[in-house]
């Protein structure tokens, strides 16, 4: 099996090294070019129709930027009209006026324009509204090259959908110089394997979907110090250096195959005696040392003749004629193109340029077009661009490709991930910005953390305040924002940013994550006291996410440094870590259809619409990954506060598993309660009641003959309002506990509660029947047998440690009143909207904590939850729960007795019913809750899938049952199912 699996990818391998080899001609593969053996009778048709002053236009590539400072769209329409030009490069704008203008000028032409961009991170390095992929130097940190590849693949694909033939990438060039003003982050980085290596799989990525790639500034713009923009760079290296180390990616890439290669406007002395020529005018570099020399029978690219590189020293059309004698098939971006024609046209009639040259070199240019597919052109289709250039595979190819990039550079004593949460106390600080960042909102998933923020350039007075704030912390997360890419700029890293680090770090433990140049390090090379350091690269909303992640174990760290920072962080530092707590991803991850979704999406809606629910937050989670995280609607029907991820609801009956439940479970693995032992062990004063022999797990099962609620507050009130002797408008002494806005109880009337339970009824029969009553005293079975209050000892036990930051009880001394969706406009018992109070009453009454309700949350930290019972009860390397016991307790107890339940959860029905619980395509191992606010949480682990539905169905009206009659949450737990693909 193994052989044969070796054999196939061997066999894979070699088709797609065949397969790149269409593009360029090798010496060595002149037999595999296609180039050398198709017949290419459009372009010999086409090219026996030529002037001979087309054909010199065949060879110019003009700019087609329609930006206005740079020239006008009519310019362009008559250079096309008149000249037949051979092309265009498009810079800056938006893609629906780049296709629009494609198909125009291309319905102009005489000849197909070939269509060129410079795309070497995407079409978003030009183009508003389109994906952006990391820079290069970002990829160079990468260590499973096939994601580049396939990134290369998904910019050709963009490139074709907008019509565009060419991309003048990738960028090979080899960035030895940390001052290097001009390559820097474009360049994979300092390694010449590294470098070549990636830029063989983008190159084949490009050219196995279509699109001429063209690599690079030729024969190395890596180690200069100026820019060729503005000036023309000087290189003294040896022509041995040269050989073995700026030219090693070029040859490395043309013996796979390349198309095209670009050559910079560079000075080198030890090619070219005549001072002040570019090697783009240098006959000796581009004929002797590319064509010759390196044997590159591709198409070679002069860069822009528009810089200063050239035109510094020499005049338009003057340019040109200098450019086609050095030996470039295309001349981009001249400055005056109807002078560059008549000049060639001169230097022919002169003898200067062979007619011979013009023919080869214009046939060359029209046989790339046959091959691009230009031969059969079609319009460019306007319809769905964005969605098109936009689709969610390539953003999730993003996403992977920062997964993987992501570069820890020191973690001291493996701080990193995060563990032992309820230790820490947490701060976060984003240097550089004055607003919490997508960083600290994603560690917001993690645990629960203070965030702060700092401009980039404080007061001192400002300075000074935010470290008094900090010093009461034990850790502070850092992140270094409002960066530059530029070396001249020392990448924004300003020197207020570096003090503030330095006199933070004296102070607090820190973890420093830099969304810069890994050449930033350089400036914080001072690690001591500083327990983590991670290098993001980029500043972006998918870096932050994913170094958020990556600091509490959401994804592990992978990359390496791809160039030396300084001492202390040389080239292919990097740490790598395993994830251990759950991710945030996207669908794709689980090849789940964009329609899936949208059937999601739409059936969440379509609750809003009937008025099931204003609002909801619905999560769903595979493998430990949670795929899915949505908020919809708003908190009420007067749509004046949008619900949000972070946002927490009222849970209702969910409580009786991620409260009590696990609680139970915690009690019985530390031998303190037996669950086969009677209630009234652990709470006497049921002894000598009807409750005095009812057993726990009979009673965590719904069997222990408890009526199924009782109305505790109906004695509690007058036909003219609240009770005064029960309930007071303030609170006081004798009134300590809250039951609402305005509404305080009496202290000691609990007791009342609990009496009423205890001379309640039971049932005659012992038949499965949902009650609440029990779990009343499940909260003092609890309190009694450990001396905690119920609430304290849940944090103690699990929240805290879990990082729940968006879960417990008392919701409104943890959030604002704007962050707590409210329930029931109340016009019963309290006479409110409820917001931040318990719906439950009974729960109310209790002050807001009771064992079947009290609990509020938000749909991630459910979630986690969830999956640490999944995971048998461990999460995050830390044992909760006795596996032994989360499989007792999710099976079901009494399947003789017609009762569905396990201890504590729900199950599914043994024969499926859609008036059960649950949809169809829950495996029997599966369990989970609803609640009576709207909320239903379930995980599944045969199929590793755990869902988690939140809503306030009950506002404004507890009556409303549109959510059950519709089955909206179990429908949308089936689309799950049908998803992943059950």
């Amino acid at each position: 099996m193994e052989r044969t699996f070796l054999k196939i990818i061997l066999i894979f391998f070699l088709l797609n090294f065949l397969n790149i080899k269409t593009y360029g001609r090798n010496a060595n593969n002149k037999n595999s070019d296609s180039l050398s053996i198709i017949k290419y009778t459009w372009a010999d048709s086409v090219f026996n129709s030529l002037t001979l002053e087309e054909k010199i236009a065949q060879l110019l590539v003009v700019r087609a930027n329609y930006d206005k400072s740079y020239g006008r769209n009519d310019l362009v329409t008559e250079l096309v009209e008149k000249y037949n030009i051979g092309g265009l490069t498009f810079f800056g704008g938006e893609p629906i006026t780049q296709a629009k203008l494609t198909n125009y000028w291309q319905g102009l032409s005489k000849t197909p324009l070939l269509i060129s961009i410079d795309a070497e991170w995407g079409l978003g390095m030009r183009l508003s509204n389109a994906i952006s992929f990391p820079y290069q130097m970002t990829l160079g940190a990468i260590q499973d090259d096939s994601l580049i590849f396939e990134m290369g693949c998904e910019i050709a694909k963009q490139c074709k959908r907008l019509g565009i033939q060419a991309n003048f990438a990738p960028v090979v060039d080899i960035n030895s110089n940390v001052a290097n003003p001009v390559i820097g982050c474009r360049s994979f980085g300092e390694d010449k394997n590294n470098v070549a290596q990636k830029g063989i799989v983008y190159m084949t990525g490009l050219q196995q979907n279509g699109v001429l790639a063209t690599a690079k500034h030729f024969p190395g713009h890596g180690d200069t110090d100026s820019d060729s923009h503005h000036t023309l760079p000087i290189v003294s290296h040896s022509k041995e250096r040269m050989d073995s180390l700026e030219l090693y990616p070029f040859k490395k890439l043309i013996d796979n195959g390349l198309g095209g290669i670009m050559v910079a406007h560079l000075y080198f002395p030890a090619y070219e005696r005549k001072k002040k020529t570019a090697t783009t005018l240098s006959h000796n570099v581009v004929t002797k040392l590319l064509k010759e020399k390196l044997n590159f029978e591709g198409i070679v690219v002069t860069d822009a003749l528009d810089m200063k590189g050239v035109t510094k020293y020499h005049k338009p059309g003057n340019i040109e004629v200098k450019a086609f004698q050095a030996g470039n098939d295309i001349l981009l971006l001249p400055v005056d193109v109807p002078k560059a024609i008549t000049k060639i046209k001169r230097a022919v009639a002169r003898g200067k340029i062979s007619i011979l040259d013009i023919d080869k070199r214009c046939r060359k240019i029209l046989e790339y077009k046959e091959k691009l597919g230009l031969d059969k052109y079609q319009d460019v289709v306007i319809e769905n661009i964005y969605d098109d250039i936009n689709n969610s595979e390539a953003k999730y190819l993003n996403r992977k490709l920062y997964e993987a990039a992501i570069t820890l550079v020191k973690n001291e004593n493996s701080i990193i991930p995060l563990q032992k949460l309820d230790t820490l106390k947490i701060a976060s600080v984003s240097i550089g910005t004055d607003k919490i960042s997508d960083f600290q909102k994603m560690m917001n998933n993690y645990a629960r953390i203070d965030n702060f923020a700092m401009p980039k350039e404080p007061t001192g007075e400002e300075m000074f305040s935010l470290l008094s704030e900090l010093a009461d912390y034990n850790l502070v997360i850092v992140g270094i924002q409002n960066t530059s890419i530029f070396p001249s700029r020392k990448f924004g890293i300003t020197q207020k940013k570096i003090d503030f680090v330095n006199s933070l770090k004296s102070q607090n433990k820190i973890i420093l994550d830099i969304f810069a140049s890994a050449y930033s390090l350089a400036y914080f090379d001072d690690t001591e006291n500083i327990e983590a350091i991670i290098v993001s690269y980029q500043e972006n909303k998918n870096s932050m996410d994913v170094s958020a992640q990556m600091i509490f174990g959401g994804v592990g760290a992978k990359g390496k440094l791809p160039v030396t920072a300084s001492d202390n962080f040389p080239l292919n530092s990097g740490i790598e870590t395993m994830p251990i707590r759950l991710k945030y991803t996207s669908p794709e991850e689980f090849n789940i259809s964009k329609i899936a979704i949208e059937k999601i999406d739409s059936t969440a809606n379509y609750g809003i619409e009937i008025g099931a629910y204003p609002g909801c937050q619905i999560l769903a989670a595979k493998d430990g990954k949670v795929f899915y995280n949505k908020s919809f609607g708003y908190f009420t029907y007067d749509k004046n506060n949008a619900v949000e991820n972070s946002d927490v609801y009222d849970i209702a009956s969910i409580t009786k598993i991620a409260a009590t439940t696990i609680a139970m479970m915690k009690l019985v693995e530390d031998n303190i309660v037996d669950i086969d032992q009677k209630v009234s062990k652990y709470v006497p004063f049921l002894l000598n009641t009807n409750k005095e022999d009812i057993i726990l797990r009979e009673l965590l099962a719904h069997q222990a003959r408890f009526q199924a609620w009782i109305p505790y507050f109906k004695s509690t009130i007058l036909e003219t309002g609240p009770n005064p002797e029960i309930y007071n408008k303030n609170i006081t002494e004798e009134f300590p506990i809250r039951v609402a806005e305005n509404i305080y109880i009496k202290k000691y009337y609990m007791f009342d509660i609990f009496d009423t339970i205890i001379t309640s009824p039971l049932r005659d029969c012992d038949e499965y029947k949902y009650s609440d009553l029990g779990f009343y005293l499940l909260m003092l079975v609890l309190e009694n047998t450990t001396n905690r209050p119920f609430e304290l000892y849940l944090q103690e036990k699990f929240y805290e440690s879990l990082g729940l930051s968006n879960l417990g009880f008392y919701p409104r001394k943890n959030f604002e009143l704007t962050d707590i969706v409210p329930t029931e406009n109340d016009t019963v018992f309290r006479m409110q909207l409820l917001q931040g109070d318990v719906h439950d009453p009974g729960a109310a009454i209790l002050g807001g904590v009771c064992g079947h309700a009290g609990l509020f949350s938000n749909a991630s930290d459910l979630a986690i939850i969830m999956q640490m019972l999944m995971q048998n009860g461990s999460y995050a390397e830390v044992n909760y729960i006795d596996s032994a016991l989360v499989s007792e307790f999710t099976k079901i107890q009494f399947p003789l007795n017609d009762n569905r339940r396990g201890i504590g959860f729900d199950k599914p029905l043994q024969i499926y019913d859609e008036e059960g619980p649950t949809c169809e395509a829950v495996s029997d191992q599966s369990f989970g809750h609803s609640g009576f606010t709207g909320t239903y949480i379930w995980a599944d682990p045969e199929n590793n899938l755990i869902y988690v539905f939140l809503s306030n169905r009950v506002c404004p009206d507890a009556s409303n049952m549109k959510i059950i009659d519709e089955n909206i949450r179990t429908n949308i737990h089936q689309l799950f199912y049908e998803a992943i693909g059950k």
